[in-house]
């Protein structure tokens, strides 16, 4: 199913920022969907505006549609106002590039930056007309995998993903786009082999036993594909950063051009998740972002620059990056 522009104009005049919902931004990526073999949407559980901030969104979404058998299309969750105005009128969450309903994608792949989004993707997938639960999804319905940072404890929305990916993504994507490839034989058989990839976990795979204060007990394999630990994946070398990133319609909290000049922290806060998880600590290289950051602002029309890590003071070369920038 399609949401055709007669039922987008019976909604957007009634609904606060409209621009949230029609697609059609500078650089964003139109593949034809009739040719196109794997077809990923790529999930924010928030408002438009925040989500067109997420640096993990913009890297998977140039790294999917490098791929020539794969699109990957963007779909964040609806202010209150257009969710109700959605339901009232039977319209089911869709992407914006094509704006083929969600429930048409082979993949849905959530990111998952905090807890606090949890609601957000069960309600995305209900506003889908896709069944939550995991178990009562099939071969006809697409297959929901989340990864980031709020999926390192996967357990409180097990019942609801058929995979989760732990650490960092950009390898493990590539490698289950390429099993997905190669068996297509149902959503069962899919995951039985995409759990032998490192840093996968299919919840379907594994009996988790609780201790009566609700904590976890036991993780226990129920079939030997699954693999009894998983071990965060990290990638060596940083990847390049996006340069043809989607420009916002709409004033994204994060407004400006943004490079990832280094990933990890050496502080060791115990208070932090971030500066333990994804460690070690891997600086790009001071050439490589001056070039960048020149592709990036051409390519956008930015005018402000933002150079992103978890410390960004502690680049070893940051007094000669911002002198030279």
């Amino acid at each position: 199913m399609i949401v055709g522009t007669h039922a987008l104009d019976r909604l957007l005049p009634h609904v606060t920022k409209p621009a949230r919902y029609t697609g059609g931004e500078w650089n964003s990526v139109v593949k034809d969907w009739d040719t196109v073999e794997i077809k990923v949407a790529l999930a924010y559980p928030d408002v438009y505006e925040v989500g067109m901030s997420n640096m993990a969104l913009m890297i998977l979404y140039e790294l999917l549609n490098k791929e020539g058998d794969v699109l990957a299309e963007r779909v964040y969750a609806p202010w209150v106002d257009m969710e109700q105005a959605m339901r009232d009128a039977g319209v089911p969450l869709y992407s914006l590039e094509t704006r083929h309903a969600l429930a048409e994608f082979d993949i849905i792949g959530f990111t998952l930056p905090y807890e606090l989004n949890y609601t957000n993707v069960l309600n995305m997938l209900d506003l889908a007309h896709i069944p939550v639960l995991a178990s009562e999804r099939n071969d006809q319905h697409p297959l929901v995998i989340g990864g980031g940072s709020g999926t390192y404890n996967p357990e409180p929305l097990a019942d609801f993903f058929d995979l989760f990916v732990i650490g960092e993504g950009e390898e493990v994507l590539l490698e289950l786009l390429q099993v997905y490839r190669e068996h297509d034989e149902g959503n069962g058989k899919f995951l039985s082999h995409a759990a032998g990839i490192d840093g996968v976990y299919v919840p379907s795979l594994y009996d988790v036993k609780y201790n009566d204060d609700g904590t976890v007990a036991e993780v226990k394999p129920r079939q030997p594909e699954a693999r009894p630990i998983i071990t965060k994946r990290i990638v060596d070398a940083l990847p390049p950063t996006p340069t043809k990133v989607v420009v916002p319609y709409v004033e994204a909290i994060h407004d400006r051009a943004m490079i990832e000049i280094q990933r990890g922290c050496t502080q060791g806060c115990r208070f932090c998740q971030a500066g333990m998880i994804y460690r070690p600590l891997r600086e790009r290289p001071l050439e490589e972002i001056v070039a960048t950051a020149d592709e990036l602002l051409a390519a956008t029309g930015h005018g402000e620059l933002a150079l992103v890590s978890l410390s960004s003071c502690n680049y070893s070369r940051i007094e000669e990056l911002v002198k030279t920038l």
